[in-house]
């Protein structure tokens, strides 16, 4: 990698220091570092161990199932397998798992599990799974008469107080899975009419719906239905409880306390007290109470598809800018949904999308989502292998000490025990050009502190178990913290042998510190003569050293 530095000739005389300070604002702004040598566009990239240090979270369905895709897919970068409940039956998610337990037992590679709920979200049941037709200026009804079949004239839905929510004028969109704003496959409906139970709706667009399964989504509209629901609950607590899932993406979120009743519902389940709520954020009021949610959730995904719709087009950018720079400040994870729509049908991505994912790498995303790209799309595994590639190279101009200034100055004075030793970290890895940082932990939080301020280098989390007992059996804590780094930008974690504690004295640490080395030069990441900057508790006393390898 070549990096840059902006060369700053001397002030001309007739430079008036007001001009000055407008030329340093601007330079500020700036996310590259500059100038970017063109001879240095055309060099092929290098491969290296870690594919990217933005992560890929990967939704596992009909085209991305088998032991075989799921193996390339892991080997291409996924680190977070999605499986969302808004289709298929446990039966079916649990034979994917399987597999992709497998794969991960074949590749050595380690993978998060993260379940997706249904939560409020409006559907058309086909029952057929015929394709439907719809016609521009045709006219069709949508029905909370579950029993009707679905045709070219009536489309049931499965909620039924759409009639009570919207009015004449209202904007409503239906599509595959999820919107896609493809005129194809997607449908803008406006409403011309409410009957009781039914709305009837003039068509905008033409468009057939191929699939058993449609999303339906009321344009700015407040639908009166629960953020976790019944069918939700049932999920959890059977399927995800008996698989032990490390992330609830909890969609529609649209209050805070949307996140505190989910926590509550997962701490009365016992071993799912430690998983992980991303709040999904799809639509306005998600959006109004972010800042609420974000307090209160453990991550967020910002779920461009629906909020797309809900939000004018030119908006999306903002929310996500101002969203990402917030989940940045606060240290908590952000992904980003909905980047490569064209790899589900083909090979490459647009160049508009391939330069939407370096923005999204750019403005500070932690993850990127791909839904149907991988669900159902033709290429899953090559899919995950571009992205990675585009955030990697997105990643080698990422203005690095511009960020880590921000959110010093963010954090203020007097920072707390954890920040200092954590930002202190990086800046030392930073000056000695580290190959690499080594952050002993038990709980996650110590790893995840420092790749809050974004090292340039990645940071291995040796993460320690810790032996608990209930007074009935014994376990070791340490699996599911090791997992949850897996969503976190620049953080790869090992689990350490369970007989060497976290703070202990310096001869165990020495040994843990050694298999963490070896384990570096293994995988490539650190060679002989490296820097490596370590992070680890001794005694009470938290200490960050350096330290220069030999042969």
């Amino acid at each position: 990698m070549i990096a840059w530095k902006q060369r700053i000739s001397p002030r001309p005389r007739n430079l008036e220091p007001p001009h000055e300070e407008q030329a340093k604002m601007h330079s500020n702004h700036l996310l590259l570092e500059e100038p970017i040598r063109m001879a240095s566009i055309l060099e092929p990239s290098k491969p290296t161990f870690f594919p990217a240090m933005t992560k890929i979270v990967g939704t596992l369905g009909p085209k991305s199932r088998s032991v075989e895709v799921i193996s390339g897919c892991l080997k291409a970068g996924m680190s977070v397998a999605r499986f969302d409940f808004s289709w298929g039956d446990p039966e079916y998610h649990q034979e994917t798992l399987e597999n992709l337990k497998a794969a991960v037992k074949s590749t050595k590679k380690l993978c998060a599990v993260m379940l997706d709920t249904v939560g409020a979200e409006l559907q058309v049941v086909n029952k057929t799974g015929k394709p439907i037709s719809l016609k521009q200026d045709g006219i069709v009804v949508l029905t909370p008469h579950k029993e009707q079949e679905a045709s070219s004239e009536v489309l049931p839905i499965n909620f039924d107080g759409l009639s009570k929510a919207v009015r004449k004028g209202d904007t409503i969109f239906v599509g595959q899975y999820l919107f896609t704003g493809s005129e194809t496959t997607s449908v803008w409906l406006e409403v011309s009419e409410v009957k009781i139970d039914d709305v009837v709706c003039v068509i905008k667009n033409s468009a057939t719906l191929a699939g058993s399964l449609f999303t339906l989504h009321a344009s700015q509209i407040r639908i009166e239905l629960p953020t976790l629901s019944d069918k939700d609950k049932e999920v959890i607590s059977s399927w995800g409880l008996q698989n032990k899932i490390d992330f609830l993406s909890l969609s529609y979120t649209r209050h805070a306390e949307d996140v505190r009743q989910a926590r509550d519902f997962l701490s009365k389940l016992g071993d799912l007290s430690q998983t992980q709520i991303f709040a999904k954020i799809e639509n306005i009021e998600g959006l109004t109470h972010f800042d609420e949610i974000l307090q209160e959730a453990d991550g967020i995904i910002l779920s461009r598809g629906n909020l797309g719709i809900d939000l004018p087009p030119e908006k999306v950018f903002l929310f996500q800018k101002s969203a990402l720079y917030k989940c940045n400040m606060a240290g908590k994870p952000a992904v980003v949904t909905r980047v490569v729509d064209s790899m589900t049908d083909n090979l490459r991505p647009t160049r508009a999308e391939a330069t939407d994912v370096a923005n999204a790498v750019l403005d500070g995303s932690d993850a990127i989502l791909l839904g149907a790209e991988t669900l159902r799309g033709l290429y899953p595994v090559e899919t995950i292998s571009t992205v990675g590639r585009i955030c990697a190279e997105a990643e080698k101009v990422f203005n690095q000490d511009l960020y880590f200034k921000k959110t010093v100055k963010y954090v203020g004075e007097p920072m707390t025990h954890l920040e200092s030793i954590a930002s202190s970290a990086v800046r030392a890895a930073i000056k000695v050009k580290a190959s690499v940082i080594i952050c002993f932990t038990s709980s996650g939080r110590a790893a995840r502190l420092i790749a809050k301020y974004r090292p340039t280098m990645p940071v291995l989390s040796v993460v320690i178990p810790r032996l608990r007992t209930n007074q009935l059996k014994w376990s070791f804590s340490g699996a599911f913290e090791a997992r949850q780094s897996l969503i976190v930008r620049g953080l790869f974690p090992m689990l350490a042998d369970p007989r060497h504690p976290a703070e202990s004295t310096n001869a165990t640490n020495e040994s843990v510190l050694k298999v963490a080395l070896d384990h570096g030069k293994s995988s490539g990441v650190i060679k002989s003569h490296d820097r490596v900057v370590v992070c680890q508790k001794v005694g009470d006393a938290s200490v960050v050293k350096i330290i220069e390898l030999e042969d």
